[in-house]
């Protein structure tokens, strides 16, 4: 028997079958951003990038370059650091997040993992999760706590322990599940990986590639630049407060100023990612 061949739907009239949307919606966007510390020194001088819905996306940059700065920028803390945004945009799910106290972001749907974990010591494990739970549903906290212990086994053993006498990993792990404790739909992470040994880093790489198969989008700190390259979809490089480089995670694995600074691959090692040659040869430095 012949197979059956499937007819077209004439012009203008739908075959019944929704088309998927090739370009994904955008969940945060942040476009010309400016901010200062004290109203004197500036950090940022215009980034602008963006996180489409389930997608994951790297910041890099040197020490110093803003990018922690930028995520304050989103999540209201930089007026408890004395700084505050002069300019530009920063929308999630199309409303804007520019002087929203941090609470009222988290509760947009937005949480963060900073960096140095930041746990509360002196609370037991049991509490740190609570607490990251203060915005969410109370009927849901239960269901989020077991999922919490399940994800994570070695805190449901230490769930009664202060949080202060975990090691290093096992903060980095609580500090993940607290956050994930409002159900964010975006998750912020400043250098994950800092501190780490390269077994806990492995584990806290699956990590975040399990989340976002979760559907939560990820924007990520990491000067890592293997592993943030590895994870993300698209990345940007700050320097100095502006975006100097940005495209998908294969296009900058090949950039050579790239593999040469923050891969050490090729060159005579790393550098000032100022001072590599070509770089500043094809002029990317905005002025």
């Amino acid at each position: 028997m012949p197979p059956t061949r499937r007819r077209r739907a004439p012009k203008g009239v739908s075959s019944g079958e929704p088309r998927p949307d090739p370009t994904p919606r955008i969940l945060l966007e942040v476009a010309n951003l400016e901010t200062v510390y004290h109203s004197v020194v500036r950090v940022l001088h215009g980034v602008s990038f963006e996180v489409p819905e389930g997608g994951i996306v790297a910041l890099l940059g040197p020490n110093g370059a803003g990018k922690t700065t930028t995520l304050r920028a989103i999540t209201g803390l930089l007026d408890i650091h004395n700084g505050e945004v002069t300019k530009g945009i920063i929308r999630f799910e199309g409303r804007s997040l520019v002087g929203l106290c941090p609470d009222q972001v988290v509760a947009r749907g937005s949480a963060q993992v900073m960096e140095g974990r930041r746990i509360l010591a002196e609370l037991t494990v049991d509490e740190n999760l609570r607490a990251g739970a203060w915005s969410a549903d109370r009927s849901q906290v239960r269901e989020d706590l077991e999922r919490a212990f399940e994800r994570f086994p070695v805190l449901g053993q230490r769930r009664r322990q202060a949080a202060g006498y975990l090691s290093g990993g096992e903060q980095q792990m609580l500090a993940i599940a607290r956050a994930l404790m409002s159900r964010p739909k975006l998750l912020l992470m400043d250098e994950p990986s800092l501190g780490l040994a390269p077994k806990v880093v492995g584990d806290v790489a699956r990590l975040i590639r399990e989340i976002n198969e979760e559907g939560v989008s990820i924007l990520l700190v990491e000067q890592n630049a293997a592993l943030a390259l590895a994870l993300a979809e698209r990345a940007a490089v700050l320097e100095t407060g502006k975006v100097v480089l940005e495209g998908t995670s294969e296009e900058l694995l090949e950039d050579q100023d790239i593999r040469e600074f923050y891969l050490a691959v090729g060159g005579e090692g790393r550098r000032s990612f100022r001072d590599v040659k070509h770089y500043r040869r094809r002029k990317r430095w905005l002025s």
